[in-house]
């Protein structure tokens, strides 16, 4: 058997890709999650997903979007999210939501404060950034009357913040990255570590995509998957495929 066909089948067993590993419960899911550091909702890539690995008949087949999800488990998603340690983020593929456990958010946490920083320079977002600063974690509708925006108007400005993580949305409210997850992590993680993180969740995946997991495309260039290869944090099993190393 050749080094890429075991890494496949080792996917399919630990990322739960077969019925005979179906979750059963939410308590499995939320080990499933602790387990592999980070989930999507859908699949849409090599990362684990958990509707993926739900394996349950959708809502309304061949309707596309939301019917496509669980019949029955499709609340799993945000009940995790609402666990401790846990956090929903909409940093994925242009804002799709993830789920993230408390280590993967140490590793985001570099990148996240960057952005709070790089994002003030606008000042709309900087208006949203700087109230939310000094009145804490605050509801959409407070910040509409407290900021005097429009709800259209708050949308376009949001999305963004959460595109990249600046801002992250939690039980109905709205905080910034720093509120959230408030105690830094003194240089720990950043990109290099978050790609190796997200590698070793998928076991093995084509690198062609890697660099457009995340928001910041721009912080995942050729260069680093060449770098992190070269200093053996990650391997080549077959050419155009990533995997930890053995």
């Amino acid at each position: 058997m050749s080094r890429l066909q075991e890494l496949q089948d080792r996917r399919a067993h630990e990322c739960r890709l077969t019925p005979d590993h179906a979750l059963g419960t939410l308590d499995e899911a939320e080990a499933f999650l602790r387990d592999r550091g980070l989930l999507t909702r859908t699949a849409d890539s090599a990362l684990p997903s958990l509707y993926e690995a739900c394996h349950e008949d959708p809502y309304a087949p061949g309707r596309g979007g939301f019917g496509e999800w669980p019949a029955t488990k499709w609340p799993w998603f945000g009940e995790l999210a609402d666990r401790e340690g846990i956090y929903p983020l909409k940093v994925h593929h242009r804002g799709k939501n993830l789920l993230v456990t408390e280590e993967t958010a140490a590793i985001l946490d570099p990148i996240c404060r960057a952005e709070i920083e790089r994002m003030r320079a606008a000042p709309d977002w900087a208006l949203v950034l700087d109230h939310l600063a000094a009145a804490g974690p605050s509801a959409p509708e407070d910040l509409k009357v407290e900021l005097g925006l429009k709800p259209k108007e708050l949308k376009g400005i949001l999305f963004p913040l959460e595109l990249c993580g600046a801002v992250v949305r939690r039980n109905g409210t709205l905080e910034r990255w720093d509120q959230a997850f408030p105690d830094p992590q003194g240089g720990c993680g950043g990109p290099e570590e978050l790609l190796v993180a997200a590698v070793r969740a998928a076991v093995v995946a084509p690198e062609k995509e890697v660099g457009r997991w995340f928001s910041w495309r721009w912080l995942f260039p050729p260069e680093l998957v060449e770098s992190l290869v070269a200093d053996g944090r990650l391997e080549r099993p077959e050419p155009g495929w990533l995997a930890p190393p053995a």
